[in-house]
């Protein structure tokens, strides 16, 4: 370098936002990146069954679209979302979990995802604590943590959310909560429904305190046992709820097609202008074509029909998998729907190391340690059924199974 010539002047680093300090990747996405070699049996993150997916249909409602209304599909749209497919909602939350609202108390949101931020976004401020289950899904926890929120976690067991835990924390707890979180239909990541009894009892204690309920059921329409329970949110005491819905499992997830329906028309106004913040609105075209594809009679029906069976079946394999090939001391959930089920080894077992040997034989799944909100216990996991065809599931499971019999001992 010549030493006549100034050396140009240093960059300074970029400056991040305080609140970035304690926002972790998400430990599901960096486990995926393991899941693209094609030789991996992953039953790792939540994905709906590609070979499952409607494609002649979807491809016919995308063309009526483009047939129809393709200036208004492919232009700037209201924030608040395509007027047919929120009348459609209205119907659809209606027949399904009981839930009565308008097309002007829905807000189409790009994915879930945006809906728990644009919640988060509009009612959080730091500190402010947030009431979860425990386990909890992680996407969420993300979420709430974005604005640094004080997450607390209340235990959960085989019927959900424990009433009990949630009054006595309650009773002591000042502040009062800014909310209380739940996946009320087969959890992720426990597979876990919450019951009716539960739903009312929870109901009536968070009227009680004067605690919103944010009530998120990605995975309600895949039951393959049971009867269908109605939304806490239709629930008489429940006026206050948040409820979020979503095409992703029902449909396709890269649609990235959602829905929140807020009764306060206030908060409503407030989330309407956050949302304009992030994209403005949600995309023109893939609304109107979940719209094109759902409006057809009985179209969702069969679909939603062949996708239970299927992924029925695809449950039924993984526990008789795992009846067939874990050790005694291992215990798991045995989930009416949804796509996951919940893995307890004995306490000596790390599922990260598990993980880290697994990948060696080319399975793959979820630690669970990341879905615990305070101590995490490390012997549990998350498998997903969803995405795997039945052989592939017992192979996998055999895997997983001979890798945790060789695995030493976690020290105490």
């Amino acid at each position: 370098m010549n030493p006549l010539v100034a050396p140009p002047p240093a960059v300074p680093p970029l400056r991040l936002a305080a609140r970035m300090a304690g926002l972790k990747q998400s430990a599901i996405r960096e486990i995926l990146k393991v899941t693209e070699n094609p030789a991996v049996i992953s039953f790792a993150g939540g994905l709906p069954a590609p070979e499952l997916f409607p494609l002649s249909a979807v491809a016919r409602a995308a063309a009526a679209v483009m047939d129809r209304d393709g200036e208004s599909a492919l232009q700037y749209g209201p924030t608040e979302g395509y007027g047919p497919l929120r009348e459609w909602v209205c119907a659809h939350v209606e027949s399904t979990v009981g839930l009565k609202a308008s097309p002007g108390q829905v807000l189409i949101t790009t994915g879930s995802q945006q809906g728990l931020d644009l919640i988060a976004k509009v009612l959080i401020d730091p500190g402010d604590l947030i009431l979860v289950e425990n386990p909890a899904y992680l996407g969420a926890l993300q979420a709430f943590r974005a604005y640094e929120a004080n997450v607390i976690g209340l235990p959960s067991d085989a019927d959900g959310l424990r009433p009990d835990e949630l009054r006595a924390f309650l009773l002591r707890s000042s502040p009062r909560p800014k909310l209380l979180y739940l996946v009320s239909n087969f959890q992720n990541p426990t597979g876990v429904s919450l019951s009716g009894g539960r739903r009312r009892a929870i109901a009536a204690i968070a009227a009680e305190f004067g605690v919103p309920i944010v009530e998120d059921d990605p995975y309600g329409c895949l039951r393959y046992a049971g009867e269908a329970l109605p939304a806490l949110s239709a629930l008489p005491e429940t006026a206050q709820s948040l409820f979020l819905g979503t095409s992703s499992k029902i449909l396709a997830p890269g649609l990235r097609v959602a829905w929140l329906i807020v009764r306060d028309p206030v908060l409503y106004e407030r989330l309407v202008t956050a949302k304009q913040t992030c994209d403005l609105h949600t995309s023109a075209f893939t609304q109107r074509l979940v719209w094109s594809y759902v409006s057809q009679p009985g179209v969702l029906a069969r679909h939603l029909a062949r996708l239970c069976a299927a992924y029925a079946q695809r449950r039924d394999a993984m526990l008789a998998a795992l009846t067939r090939h874990l050790p005694a001391g291992c215990r798991w959930t045995r989930p009416a729907g949804g796509l996951f089920l919940w893995v307890e080894l004995p306490p000596q077992c790390d599922s990260l190391e598990l993980l880290r040997a697994a990948v060696r034989r080319e399975v793959a799944f979820v630690p669970g340690a990341p879905f615990w909100v305070g101590a995490p216990v490390r012997q549990t996991l998350r498998l997903n059924f969803s995405n795997a065809a039945p052989e592939r599931i017992a192979e996998g499971i055999a895997r997983l199974a001979a890798t945790l019999a060789e695995l030493p001992p976690r020290a105490p």
